[in-house]
């Protein structure tokens, strides 16, 4: 259920209101807006429908939301979210740009690219310190090691830090090192998980399951959001379908559909989508186009001698390429990349 408050309601109001709801024995979530403040409240609406909610001061009005998740639905907050990391604004006009390699593989490869992604602007730098493989003698990352040599990019560069998190015991450990979790395609509906990472409060990089719908995509937001965690970016990265040329198949309909639904960000990662570094262009040009709030690519200083994902990784002067080539895109429909 969502009671929306009057413009004008005051801060006592609130709190009255709030106080009754929860000794009701429901919790709540507040949403404040320009203009409005929202509650969503968290229970069954059932027994909340025998309170007249309507009567209390202050109160606008009193929606049930129909949708199974409930705190990241337009309905709650009807406002885009903007979510700031490093200064790179999720949401906002500009798009944002996620880059790095598959996987950390030692302080001289991550420097070179932290370099240029510095020169060229960059404020977030991503790079894999637990690898989730799909064989298991292949590599596995560096762990803790290659998290110290992101944080030492860190301190060199200003870039702040997206890596990945795989289970719910290196959540404090990665929390330590990142600016930002991710949560892999293999673990969107590892529940216990993004419980885990909801109740951090960093922004997290949430991507697509391999064959998740929109619905089952919102619904592991929602886990995230329940924990009181509403910094939750939604990553595109490719479905499994028949085709096998790619590694996935790129759902450019995603973020109009799921801008529809939700208020988080929505971001495309074509490096994962295509699996081939030919096709990063024409996809990230695509991502731009249809309203992508920012682009995830991967960046290896010398793909071929990648540990992980070579195939579909560019050098630094590729990705200096391609963002030259997306900023007119980006002009043309009022927005800028960062």
């Amino acid at each position: 259920m969502i009671i929306v408050m009057k413009p004008k309601a005051s801060q006592e109001q609130l709190d009255h209101l709030i106080e009754k709801i929860k000794s009701l024995g429901f919790s709540v979530n507040i949403s404040k807006g320009k203009e409005r403040t929202v509650i969503g409240v968290i229970g069954e609406e059932d027994k909340l429908r025998v309170q007249p909610l309507e009567a209390f001061p202050g109160v606008e009005k009193v929606m049930s939301v129909l949708k199974p998740y409930k705190l990241i639905s337009r309905e709650f907050h009807p406002e885009n979210a903007i979510i700031d990391i490093n200064g790179a604004r999720f949401g906002s006009t500009d798009i944002c740009m996620i880059a790095g390699p598959c996987s950390v593989e030692s302080l001289e490869q991550i420097r070179t690219v932290a370099a240029a992604i510095k020169k060229l602007g960059g404020k977030l730098i991503r790079g894999g310190a637990f690898k989730p493989r799909t064989s298991p003698y292949a590599f596995q990352g560096l762990g803790e090691q290659g998290l110290k040599y992101l944080a030492q990019i860190r301190e060199e560069f200003g870039l702040a830090i997206v890596t990945e998190v795989m289970d719910t015991r290196d959540v404090e450990l990665v929390g330590k090192y990142a600016d930002a979790f991710q949560i892999g395609a293999r673990n969107m509906q590892n529940f216990n998980l993004l419980k885990e990472v909801g109740a951090t409060k960093k922004p997290v990089f949430l991507k697509r399951g391999l064959s998740a719908t929109y619905k089952e995509f919102l619904m592991s937001a929602e886990y995230i959001a329940s924990r009181g965690n509403f910094n939750v970016i939604l990553v595109e990265r490719g479905i499994r379908t028949f085709e096998d040329y790619t590694r996935n198949t790129l759902d450019i309909t995603a973020v109009p559909v799921l801008k529809q639904f939700t208020y988080l960000p929505v971001v495309i990662d074509p490096s994962h989508a295509a699996g081939r570094r030919e096709l990063l262009e024409p996809l990230s040009k695509a991502a731009v186009a249809v309203g992508a709030d920012g682009l995830m690519l991967e960046v290896h200083p010398c793909p071929e001698e990648a540990l992980s994902d070579g195939q579909q990784q560019i050098v630094p002067e590729r990705y200096k390429e391609i963002l030259e080539s997306l900023q007119s895109i980006a002009n043309a429909v009022g927005r800028k990349i960062v």
